[in-house]
């Protein structure tokens, strides 16, 4: 039987080790690699934070005794912490040391947005614009479509007001902001579009070709896409300094996180705007650069893909998910969250992650394939990790 401080060791470790190792590679900063994690996940802290907790020194003995029994890279203490406790500092230090940045202002005006999209995440994004009093286009193939993001948000306000958080005249006001169409066209005089379709790049290029003849020039146009390469859809327009990433977290009403991802091509104009525009809707954004995973999937998604390592070494899924509760505070435990995140999503992402790095430690675990290719994607089919039947 494996304690809960050795499952700590064997899963939350290695975590710790990529957030120091995506620092110390300028990819993020202390706040938002932090930031990332706790508003995107629900963590009660960031990893660095957590570091500077357990204190350098020990965590990269308690690594070093670690990589020292797997061999494997990942597991190898990052040199920041070696330099760390050589110069007795912290992250802490580190992050004092960036200083605080000045509130981003809008270098473009913003007054009517598009949404390409009427699922899930694309209605969270129409209602988040919307009730933040920006007037919002959205496009969906068809009337029925259309209806249903109006459904949707209408449900979820109606539930705000059941609580005392509203009033019929706030909904009202609020759905009078919006405006669907079944036609891209719609979205000509927008100032910025978020498209919010398919996960799939041969869709999204064909949209953002589709966007760059319609929409004005000098307009934003951004995805809320988690991993697929933004640079391509940038490529895919004349205009790539006007793309960027706006990765909403779902449910996008009620999650805080914006990854905001600036491409080589992206104009420090676009993304000053982004971020303001971001905090003017009353969420948190943190910015990264355009690679798999950003920042809050490329931390996550390994520590997952370990954890089912875990159990197909014989550990049970209720102890390592007890543990991982009890010793790190995390909301769930990997195999709950796998469940809820989708087990078809997580061994998608995890299959990116593996494509770009070429960790031999990312390479997703044969279990997380056989439950796919079996059907048990979690929460919404009945069956994951665990049984909901």
């Amino acid at each position: 039987m494996t304690s809960s401080e050795q499952i700590f060791n064997t899963l939350v470790l290695p975590y710790l080790n990529h957030a120091v190792r995506t620092y110390e590679s300028g990819y993020a900063s202390v706040a938002d690699i932090d930031a990332a994690m706790r508003f995107g996940c629900g963590y009660p802290k960031g990893p660095l934070t957590v570091v500077d907790e357990i204190g350098a020194a020990q965590v990269r003995d308690l690594l070093a005794a670690r990589y020292a029994e797997t061999g494997d890279h990942l597991h190898q203490p990052a040199d920041l912490l070696e330099k760390l406790v050589a110069e007795g500092r912290t992250f802490a230090d580190e992050a004092a040391a960036a200083g605080e940045s000045a509130a981003p202002q809008f270098k473009h005006d913003i007054n009517r947005v598009g949404v390409v999209g009427t699922g899930t995440m694309a209605s969270g994004i129409v209602q988040v614009f919307a009730q933040a009093g920006y007037d919002v286009v959205y496009v969906g193939r068809t009337q029925e479509k259309l209806d249903g993001v109006v459904g949707y948000i209408t449900k979820n306000l109606d539930r705000a007001i059941a609580k005392g958080k509203g009033t019929e005249a706030d909904k009202d006001a609020l759905l009078g902001r919006l405006t669907g169409a079944v036609e891209r066209e719609a979205l000509g005089d927008v100032d910025i579009v978020v498209e919010a379709i398919a996960e799939d790049l041969e869709i999204k290029l064909e949209l953002f070709r589709d966007l760059d003849k319609i929409v004005k020039p000098g307009a934003i146009l951004a995805t809320t896409t988690s991993s697929l390469p933004i640079t391509k859809l940038g490529e895919a327009t004349g205009r790539p300094q006007d793309v960027i990433g706006m990765h909403f977290f779902n449910p996008a009403p009620v999650m805080k996180l914006v990854e905001i991802i600036t491409t080589a091509d992206t104009s420090a104009d676009v993304d000053e705007t982004v971020r303001a525009l971001t905090a003017n809707v009353g969420k948190v954004g943190v910015s990264a650069g355009d690679r798999s995973g950003f920042i809050v999937n490329l931390l996550l998604f390994p520590y997952l893909n370990d954890a089912i390592k875990l159990a197909e070494g014989g550990e049970e899924l209720a102890t390592i998910d007890a543990a991982i509760k009890e010793t790190a505070a995390f909301p769930m435990g990997p195999f709950e969250l796998l469940d809820v995140v989708g087990n078809d999503v997580s061994l998608a992402i995890q299959k990116e992650l593996y494509g770009e790095f070429g960790e031999p430690g990312f390479a997703p675990a044969k279990t997380l394939e056989d439950k796919v290719a079996a059907g048990e994607l979690g929460r919404k089919t009945g069956k994951g990790f665990h049984d909901y039947s």
